[in-house]
C-alpha cells in the first residue's frame, strides 16, 4: 500500500468547504486520536483483502466504529437510550471490521485518555469478551437508564438535571424576545440570506403534512460545525418554534450525506439504495433498538441530506472520567462490546445480513483465533496510525 498519507487525505477530502476543511486538518493534528477519528477512509483503503477477517459473517456495520461514537439520545419514543450514534458509513460488511476499528481505537486512544499500554489492551479483552459473550446469546437488548451501570449510568442519570433553556443557551441568544444562533465559529457560521429562505422553505414543505406543523415554524438558520470526519461537507442547524418560544424552542440538524468510505473496499452485495441519505437512515433504523426523534431522509438542493433532532440529551461520556480506576473504565467498555453484539443481532437476516444462528456459532466456534487475529491487527495498525499522525503534522495541510 502506498503510505503517501498526506496525498490520498487530501484526495479523500477534495470538494469540501476550504475554510472547514482546515479546521478539520487542524483539529486532526492535535493527537493520534483525532487523526484516526478524522482518516476512516486510511483504515478500509489499508485493510487487507487476504484477511482471515473477511470471512466472519457479514452484518450490518455502523463502518466507524470507535471510543466516541457511542452516546446518549432520545428515542422518538421520547426516552433516552446509550447506543452507536454514528451510521455515516454504515454499511454491510464481515462483523470482525467494526470490532477490530473498535479495538484499534482502544489503542490509539489511550494516552488520550490516560491510560498505559497494559491497562489499553485489559478493556480490549473486555470489549471482546463482552462482544463474543453477548453474540452467542444470540438475544438483542437495549441500554437505558434502568439497565445500565458505571460510568454509562451516571452519565444517563446526569441528563436527568439538564434542561432545554441551558441546551439553547449555549448555542443561542435572545434578541428582541426570539432565539438566534450564537453565530461565533465555534459551533455555528453566518448562512447566506439565499440559503436560509430555501431552508425554511424546504422545512415549510416537509412539515405541511405532519399533525404538528406549527412545531416547525423556523426561527434561524446557520451553518453548523460538529464532528471530524464528516468537518467540511455540507451542515446547517435550524431553530425552529417547538412548544414555545423563547425557552422551548427544539435546534434540527440537516446533515448532507456522502458515499460510505468503505464502499470501495467491501466484496459482499450491497442493497440498490436510492441514494446515501437513504442507506444511512435505514442502517440506523435496522441497528438501533429505537432510532433518534425525526430521523429522516430529506433533498435539498440537488443533493440528499439527513434530517434529525439535536438534543441537549445528546452526549458522550467523557472516558477521561475514569478516575484511575480501571474497573470503570472496563465496566463502559463491557457496555460497549453488548451494545456492538446487540446491534448486529437486531439487524441479521435483513437485507442480505447473516441469520442468528450463523453469528451464534461465530461466536462460540474457535472465539481465539478470530479474537487473535483482531488483536494481532489492532496493535499493527495503531503504530500506523502514529506514524501517518506524525506525516499529517510535518505536512502543510492545515497550516
Amino acid at each position: 500500500m502506498n503510505r503517501n498519507v498526506v496525498e490520498r487525505i487530501a484526495a479523500f477530502n477534495q470538494g469540501r468547504n476550504p475554510e472547514l476543511l482546515q479546521k478539520k486538518y487542524q483539529a486532526m493534528q492535535r493527537d493520534p486520536f483525532v487523526f484516526f477519528r478524522g482518516t476512516c477512509h486510511l483504515f478500509y483503503e489499508d485493510w487487507p483483502k487476504d484477511s482471515p477477517l473477511n470471512q466472519a459473517p457479514g452484518v450490518w456495520n455502523c463502518g466507524d466504529l470507535h471510543l466516541q461514537n457511542f452516546g446518549s439520545y432520545k428515542g422518538d419514543n421520547r426516552l433516552v437510550y446509550f447506543d452507536i450514534n454514528d451510521f455515516d458509513e454504515g454499511i454491510l460488511a464481515p462483523c470482525t471490521w467494526d470490532v477490530t476499528r473498535f479495538v484499534t481505537s482502544i489503542l490509539v486512544g489511550a494516552s488520550t485518555i490516560g491510560v498505559k499500554e497494559s491497562e489499553a489492551m485489559a478493556i480490549c479483552y473486555e470489549y471482546l469478551d463482552s462482544y463474543s459473550n453477548t453474540l452467542a446469546k444470540g438475544q438483542a437488548r437495549t441500554v437505558e437508564k434502568e439497565t445500565s451501570q458505571g460510568m454509562v449510568k451516571e452519565h444517563l442519570e446526569a441528563l436527568k438535571l439538564r434542561k432545554r433553556k441551558d441546551f439553547l443557551d449555549g448555542r443561542t441568544e435572545i434578541k428582541n424576545g426570539k432565539r438566534r444562533f450564537k453565530v461565533d465559529g465555534r459551533r455555528f457560521r453566518e448562512c447566506p440570506k439565499d440559503k436560509q429562505d430555501k431552508i425554511k422553505e424546504l422545512i415549510d414543505k416537509w412539515s405541511s403534512k405532519r399533525e404538528d406543523k406549527s412545531f416547525f415554524q423556523v426561527l434561524d438558520v446557520a451553518e453548523r460545525i460538529a464532528g471530524t470526519g464528516s468537518l467540511g461537507v455540507a451542515r446547517y442547524g435550524i431553530l425552529v418554534e417547538g412548544t414555545g418560544s423563547p425557552n422551548d424552542n427544539y435546534i434540527l440538524d440537516l446533515k448532507q450525506a456522502s458515499r460510505s468510505a468503505l464502499e470501495p473496499y467491501v466484496t459482499l452485495p450491497q442493497p440498490n439504495w436510492d441514494n446515501e441519505a437513504q442507506r444511512i437512515v435505514r442502517i440506523q433504523q435496522k441497528m438501533q433498538g429505537t432510532p433518534p426523534a425525526l430521523l429522516s431522509e430529506i433533498d435539498f438542493a440537488g443533493s440528499h441530506f439527513i434530517l434529525r433532532e439535536l438534543q441537549p440529551t445528546q452526549d458522550k461520556i467523557d472516558l477521561i472520567e475514569w478516575n484511575g480506576k480501571l474497573s470503570r473504565l472496563a465496566k463502559v467498555l463491557k457496555t460497549m462490546g453488548q451494545i456492538t453484539a446487540w446491534d448486529q443481532l437486531r439487524s441479521t437476516g435483513r437485507k442480505g445480513s447473516t441469520i442468528t444462528d450463523h453469528l451464534i456459532a461465530f461466536a462460540t466456534e474457535n472465539p481465539l483465533n478470530w479474537r487473535n487475529a483482531v488483536l494481532d491487527y489492532a496493535r499493527h495498525y495503531s503504530e500506523q496510525v502514529k506514524e501517518d499522525f506524525a506525516a499529517l503534522c510535518d505536512s502543510s495541510l492545515g497550516k
